[in-house]
Formats: structure tokens, sequence, C-alpha cells
């Protein structure tokens, strides 16, 4: 992991510029963008999955569509250092793994591909939350007022069900990772003022 927790390392966490822990923080969020696209391509490409296509719910209803994103780059691009860093943290803390479900008609080894895959997903995303909460509270803002966006569906009860809501999922965490990675870069490019902001 590329941050690590624990009381031991409380100090070298401190003692870390902030330049470099958003350099790490951006290697997490690149990582975590790729897995989440070898995940969503590959199981299109397997033909022992039921056929989800026009079934999949529109991105519109994926959880965190709530969360007030810019949709232009310029917007992006001109929100200050704290909002940007509150919406990578936000969307970081809601990002649901998916969990595959026993019954899935995956073929092996390719289950367990993808299993491991969805663990990995998990593990990067909880690194990459805990990491943006550290920046947070280095820049004087409580990591604790960034309430995440709770997930509460059920994959469903049959196969097809699962199958289509576990694609969706999957979308979801693609496009929410791509706009961490963008919200991370943009942080990256204003590093002096990243810098000023933290204690």
């Amino acid at each position: 992991c590329l941050f690590v927790t624990g009381n031991g390392w409380t100090l070298f966490i401190k003692s870390i510029l902030c330049s470099d822990l958003m350099d790490r923080a951006v290697q997490l969020s690149d990582k975590l963008h790729f897995l989440s696209c070898t995940l969503i391509t590959c199981p299109g490409q397997d033909s022992h999955l039921p056929v989800t296509m026009g079934k999949i719910p529109r991105l519109s209803l994926c959880h965190t569509s709530s969360l007030n994103t810019p949709t232009e780059k310029s917007h992006a691009l001109s929100l200050p250092v704290r909002p940007t860093l509150f919406l990578a943290l936000v969307a970081a803390s809601s990002l649901q793994y998916p969990v595959i479900p026993d019954s899935l008609p995956f073929a092996h080894p390719y289950k367990n591909r993808l299993s491991t895959k969805a663990r990995q997903l998990h593990e990067h995303s909880d690194s990459l939350s805990t990491g943006l909460k550290t920046l947070a509270d280095r820049m004087g803002t409580s990591s604790s007022s960034h309430s995440p966006i709770a997930y509460n569906k059920k994959l469903g009860e049959d196969i097809e069900s699962q199958t289509v809501n576990f694609h969706f999922l999957l979308s979801c965490f693609r496009r929410d990772s791509h706009k961490i990675d963008n919200f991370l870069k943009i942080l990256r490019c204003k590093a002096d003022i990243l810098q000023q902001a933290c204690q």
C-alpha cells in the first residue's frame, strides 16, 4: 500500500510533504482506475455470462450521482484546493467495490481472477481514502466531516439480477475512479497552493 496506517507510522506520515502524499495518491488512483477498467471490459468478453446489454441502468442512477461534481473541465480546474480535495475524498470514501456472489456463472479460473481483482479494488480504495483523509487533516479540515455516500442496494436474488447489478456497480466504480483520478491530478498541478494549505 502507498499509505500506511498504524501508530508506528504517525510521525513518519506527518513528516512527508503534502506534495509527496499527493504523488502517492495519484499513483494509487491510477492503479484503482486501471483495475476498474479491466474488470468492466473483461466480463463482457466472457461467453459464460448471461447477456446484459441494454439492461444495465444508466450511470445517472449510481449511488454517488448525488455528489455535486463539475461536469466541465474548466469548472474543475477553477475549483480551489480544499473543495477539490473534498470531492475526491467523499468520492473515494463512497466507492463500493463489487462483491462477487458465488451464484454468478463465471467460468473458472476466470472467476478466481475476477475475485482477486475485486479484493484489490477494495484494498486500494481503502488505502486511497485513508491517504486523502490524512491530506485533509494536514490541511486543517477535519476528515470526520466528509461523510461517504452509502450504497444500500442488494445485487438481487436471481442470477440475471445479480449479473446486471454487478455490471452496473462496476460501471459506477469505473466512472467514480476516473473522476477521483482527474481531481487528484488537478490538485497535483496546484502543488504550490496545496503545500501552502498544509500545516
